[in-house]
């Protein structure tokens, strides 16, 4: 019964996104492709046909995420990562071969096609949001307070304010200096950031409510977040705004990446300052109830300090092996003012198990066994990378913010390396916290309820965060590359 009503829901949810799939595709010019596959080229043919194809696409979504909690909150996360696997499946892989075409797998054709995947995208989360509608699930609305309201402003405030403080540092280095990468300014004017600072903070609780979580899925989610702002904001909107047509080409996606870091660290900065809110406003300073065990709280967080400075110094010892084929630990070594490739990989182990620490103490008893850890860690790895490399690593060498696209193409061989940190970085905390407790054993309540909490994890956003981001970071290359 679930799976039929979950069929229907999607179809119908599959048209409304296919409706505005359609509509940005039919601005671009590109429906009388989808016609090609039944040997047309009328652009009526081709909507019909691709109007087709959104409603049984959409019954796959609905019977994919049948069994999921209906809230906007986690299927919306679902819906993108669903848009994107069909944007693989359908232009680069099915269409080609039934045109008698190659696959279109390489990165020239994958940059050609950029402006389908954002449709996609958009045919995702429009096909995730309508299926919700349908289903009416109370406990979204049960959500909805006036106090998560505020608690979103307040958080984009803080972000906002936080980021604009950031960049000042950035922007105040002195004239004279040579910039430890040459032709990486940041060249992002912040006018436009305590407007969408307020927005994004509005927006927050509308879309994923104030059901209580951890600070780090609430980073990780509100990375996503930011991504998913910069499509409609930085991407989508400001050639509509200004009477032009719509252009997802990616020389406008190569214009626009500039602005893809403060969106990323708005929205992971309103997640986390939001979820603390939550936190202070229950009387607590525990993200969540369920977490709390028989161990002091000493001893935990000694225990997840040592874990965490281990994991963090193996992922260290990985990624310094990408930083040195690079050439770029004497650049890490600036930051305490030496220079040489020894000083620099110190420092960059240093700095590695700080953020393995803090890794420990956000994502603590949230891997619940290797894929979960390998998630978190990946995605924590990808936002270090977004916040150190780009934003602070420059900063703190007195250069500008690392924004534009020429900037981020040349550290793109650093975001190798973070994801490989963060990789190695989850799960050896899996494996180090797991072999010391094996708390999801239910020998008491305790326990138990934790096995809960690993059902309610599976049933949310948290698998479909970490696919997100790794197609964000998969992204990157069709953004920036030349």
């Amino acid at each position: 019964m679930a799976l039929r009503q979950g069929a229907v829901s999607g179809a119908l949810a599959g048209v409304a996104g296919g409706l505005v799939f359609g509509a940005a595709m039919s601005s671009l010019g590109t429906l009388p492709t989808v016609a090609s596959i039944v040997r047309a080229d009328s652009p009526y043919i081709g909507f019909a046909v691709h109007m087709t194809i959104a409603a049984l696409v959409g019954a796959g979504f609905g019977l994919l995420v049948a069994h999921q909690r209906a809230q906007t909150s986690e299927l919306l996360f679902w819906g993108l990562v669903y848009g994107a696997f069909w944007w693989f499946l359908g232009p680069q892989t099915l269409l080609p071969l039934l045109l008698g075409k190659p696959v279109a797998w390489d990165l020239a054709s994958a940059q050609a096609l950029l402006p389908s995947l954002i449709g996609h995208l958009f045919y995702g989360a429009t096909t995730a949001v309508v299926f919700v509608a349908l289903r009416r699930d109370p406990a979204t609305r049960a959500h909805w307070h006036p106090w998560t309201l505020v608690r979103g402003l307040l958080a984009g405030v803080v972000a906002g304010g936080g980021l604009l403080l950031l960049f000042a540092a950035g922007a105040g280095a002195p004239p004279g200096r040579t910039p430890s990468a040459p032709g990486l300014g940041s060249g992002v004017s912040p006018g436009w950031l305590p407007a969408i600072a307020v927005v994004m903070g509005l927006g927050y609780p509308l879309v994923f409510t104030g059901r209580p979580e951890g600070t780090g899925p609430a980073l990780v989610r509100g990375t996503a977040y930011g991504f998913l702002w910069w499509i409609v904001a930085g991407l989508t909107v400001p050639p509509l705004l200004h009477g032009a047509a719509l252009d997802w080409s990616r020389a406008a996606a190569a214009e626009a990446v500039s602005r893809l870091p403060a969106y990323v660290l708005l929205g992971a900065g309103v997640g986390a300052v939001f979820t603390w809110l939550g936190a202070l406003s229950r009387g607590l300073f525990v993200d969540d109830v369920r977490l709390l065990h028989e161990e002091g709280a000493g001893a935990r967080g000694l225990r997840a300090t040592g874990y965490g400075a281990a994991a963090g110094l193996v992922g260290g010892l990985i990624f310094g092996a990408v930083w040195g084929a690079v050439d770029r630990l004497s650049t890490v070594a600036q930051l305490v003012g030496a220079r040489g490739t020894v000083t620099g990989l110190i420092v960059h182990l240093v700095i590695a198990q700080i953020i393995g620490v803090s890794y420990a103490l956000l994502f603590r008893r949230r891997s619940f066994d290797l894929a979960s850890g390998l998630g978190w860690g990946v995605s924590y790895g990808f936002f270090w990378w977004v916040f150190g490399v780009l934003t602070l690593l420059p900063v703190l060498l007195g250069d500008a913010t690392w924004w534009t696209a020429p900037a981020i193409a040349r550290a793109f061989p650093s975001l190798v390396g973070h994801l490989a940190y963060g990789a190695a970085l989850g799960v050896v905390f899996q494996r180090l916290e797991n072999r010391e407790n094996p708390w999801w054993v239910t020998r008491s309540q305790v326990e138990a309820e934790r096995v809960a909490a690993r059902r309610e994890q599976t049933l949310g956003s948290a698998p479909a965060l970490w696919m997100l981001t790794v197609l964000i970071a998969l992204t990157i290359p069709l953004l920036v590359s030349g």
